[in-house]
């Protein structure tokens, strides 16, 4: 039987500690396997693997989306609109700091959408959104 898709992404973090309590009990991701230099989570059926680096890794900047200046490089999910409420309200509750507050982006067009960006404790910036049409995510 054929599966669906799955991603895989690797991400790096200079202290597992810190990844462990953010991804784990933050952003209440389930952990996987791990050794002492990289952990699995299961990020909505995708494997999200942190890897312990040396130094922190370093943004290579910013772009202007709409009206904000998107970090980039980041990654995330795309949710129904109701767990993007309920997972923003667990960032405020964990008083995570956001980069771009949850707001609603291109209002009345094709790729109407819910947004917001944080980052974890090493700095790699985090999106998650939620289209107000789902089949209008690669909409032109």
């Amino acid at each position: 039987m054929p599966q669906r898709p799955a991603v895989h992404l690797a991400v790096p973090v200079d202290d597992l500690a810190a990844a462990r309590s953010f991804y784990g009990q933050v952003l209440g991701l389930a952990e996987g396997r791990s050794t002492d230099h990289w952990v699995d989570w299961d990020f909505a059926d995708h494997q999200l693997v942190t890897h312990l680096v040396r130094v922190a890794p370093q943004p290579a900047g910013t772009s202007l989306v709409g009206q904000h200046a998107v970090p980039i490089p980041h990654y995330g999910l795309l949710l129904d609109e109701w767990r993007f409420h309920q997972f923003a309200e667990r960032l405020r509750s964990a008083g995570v700091r956001f980069d771009i507050e949850p707001h609603r982006r291109f209002p009345g067009e094709p790729g109407e959408q819910w947004t917001m960006f944080f980052r974890d404790p090493a700095g790699n910036a985090l999106e998650f959104k939620s289209f107000r049409d789902e089949s209008m995510v690669f909409a032109r």
